[in-house]
C-alpha cells in the first residue's frame, strides 16, 4: 500500500469514526424522543408532525443549503452543522431540567437539527471526493451505508435499554457527546478546499443555483439517473411505514414480529454494505445500480403474492430488499461524486436531497390510498412492479445505461 492510498484511507476512516459514534447517538437519540412524544400525546398527528419537521428543510430548503456549501469551507460547514445539532439537543435538556418538555419545543428543536444534518450530510457527501479516489467511491460508499446499517440496528435497542433506566437528559448528553466526538474527528483532517473556477463567486442564489442545475444537466445520463431517483423513491419509501401494517395486519403477526422484521431489513442492509464496501460492485457500475434495483422490486412483488401464512418467507424477502439498498444508494452517489466536479456537488447534492425529501411525502399520501383500498399486500406488489419498471428504464434509456463508461 502506497503512502497516498494509506492517507486517503486514514483521512476518511479518520472521519467516518466520528461520523459512526454521532450517527448512532443521534439515532437513539431521535428514538427516544419519538417514544418520549409517544407517551406524552399518544397523537397519531403529533408523531406525524414530528416525522414532517424532520424532512421539510432538506425538502424545501435542499437547493439554497447546496449553495452555501459550496461557498463556504466544507470542513467548517459540518463542525458547525454538528455544534448546532448538539446545542439545540442542551437546550431540551436544560428546560427538562426545570419543567415538562413543551410538544411545539421539540418541534422546533427537532426542526433545528434536521436543519443542521441537511447541512452535514450535503457537505460530507461533496467532501468525500476530494479525500477519496474516484476508484474508490463505490467502496467508501459501502462504509458509509455499513455504519447508516448498524444504526438502525443497534438505536431501538439501545434506545429501549437507555430510556428505560435514564430520563431523557441522559439520553440527550449522549448525544452531544457523540456530536463533540464526530466535529473533533472532522478538524483532525486536512480537507483539501474545492476549486472554484469563478462558479462560486458570489454572484447570487439564483445564478449559482442555475450553475449546479446545468452543471448536472451537462450529464445526460446523470441527470435521467435523478430524476428515476425520485420515482424509485416514491414506490420504495412508503413501504418503510408500511412495514409494521403488513407484519401486523395482513400476517397476523404482533409487535414483536415486526421488530423482527425491520431488524432483519438492518442486517440484510448491514450485509449488502459490507459487500460493496469489499466488491465495490460491476465494473459498469450502472449495472449494479439495475440489479439493486431488480432485486428489490422482485423481493416486494415477492412479499405481495405471499399467503397470510406466509410470514418467515417475508423475513427471507426483508433481507434482499435490505440486501439491495447499499448497492442502489452508494453507488448512485459514488457516481455522482466521480462525474459532478467537485466545486458543484454541494448545490447537485442540495437538489438531489430535495427531490427525494419531496417525492417520499407523495408516495406515502399516494401508498396510504391505495392500500387502504386494494389492502397493504396488493401494495407491496404494486410497488415492486413499479420499481421493477425504474429498472428497466435504466436499461432503456442508452444515456443511463452507459453512464459508467465514459471516464
Amino acid at each position: 500500500m502506497n503512502t497516498q492510498t494509506k492517507k486517503w484511507k486514514r483521512d476518511f476512516f479518520t472521519i467516518w469514526a466520528g461520523q459512526a459514534v454521532s450517527i448512532i447517538t443521534s439515532a437513539i437519540l431521535q428514538m427516544a424522543i419519538v417514544w418520549y412524544l409517544t407517551a406524552k400525546t399518544g397523537s397519531a398527528m403529533v408523531l406525524s408532525m414530528a416525522t414532517l419537521v424532520g424532512f421539510l428543510p432538506q425538502a424545501i430548503g435542499g437547493p439554497l443549503i447546496g449553495v452555501l456549501v459550496d461557498r463556504w469551507s466544507r470542513k467548517k460547514v459540518m463542525i458547525i452543522a454538528d455544534m448546532v445539532v448538539a446545542l439545540a439537543a442542551a437546550s431540551l435538556a436544560l428546560v427538562a431540567f426545570y419543567r415538562e418538555l413543551p410538544v411545539w419545543l421539540i418541534m422546533i428543536v427537532l426542526f433545528i437539527r434536521s436543519i443542521g444534518s441537511a447541512f452535514h450530510s450535503n457537505a460530507l457527501n461533496a467532501t468525500t471526493p476530494l479525500l477519496v479516489p474516484g476508484e474508490f467511491l463505490a467502496k467508501s460508499a459501502g462504509y458509509s451505508q455499513s455504519v447508516q446499517s448498524i444504526s438502525y440496528i443497534v438505536s431501538p435497542a439501545a434506545a429501549a435499554l437507555l430510556y428505560s433506566v435514564w430520563d431523557l437528559n441522559a439520553v440527550i448528553a449522549i448525544d452531544v457527546a457523540g456530536a463533540l466526538i464526530a466535529s473533533t474527528m472532522v478538524a483532525l483532517v486536512a480537507i483539501p478546499k474545492q476549486e472554484t473556477k469563478g462558479s462560486t463567486v458570489q454572484s447570487g442564489f439564483t445564478e449559482e443555483l442555475k450553475a449546479g442545475y446545468y452543471a448536472l444537466k451537462h450529464h445526460k445520463g446523470l441527470m435521467a439517473l435523478f430524476w428515476i431517483g425520485g420515482l424509485y423513491i416514491f414506490a420504495f419509501m412508503p413501504i418503510n411505514a408500511l412495514f409494521p401494517l403488513m407484519t401486523m395486519g395482513y400476517f397476523g403477526g404482533t409487535m414483536k414480529h415486526a421488530s423482527v422484521a425491520e431488524m432483519i431489513f438492518a442486517i440484510g442492509m448491514l450485509a449488502g454494505g459490507l459487500l460493496l464496501a469489499k466488491w465495490g460492485g460491476f465494473k459498469n457500475r450502472t449495472y449494479t445500480i439495475v440489479a439493486a434495483v431488480s432485486l428489490m422490486g422482485l423481493a416486494l412483488i415477492l412479499s405481495g403474492l405471499l399467503p397470510a401464512g406466509g410470514f418467515y418467507f417475508f423475513l427471507i424477502c426483508c433481507v434482499l430488499m435490505g440486501f439491495s439498498g447499499p448497492f442502489y444508494n452508494g453507488v448512485q452517489i459514488a457516481l455522482f461524486q466521480e462525474k459532478i466536479e467537485p466545486e458543484y456537488l454541494g448545490r447537485v447534492f442540495g437538489l438531489l436531497g430535495s427531490v427525494m425529501a419531496l417525492a417520499m411525502p407523495l408516495g406515502l399520501v399516494f401508498s396510504g390510498v391505495f392500500a387502504d383500498r386494494i389492502g397493504v399486500n396488493r401494495w407491496f406488489f404494486l410497488s415492486g412492479a413499479i420499481i421493477v419498471g425504474v429498472a428497466v428504464l435504466c436499461l432503456l434509456i442508452p444515456a443511463v445505461r452507459q453512464l459508467d463508461r465514459s471516464k
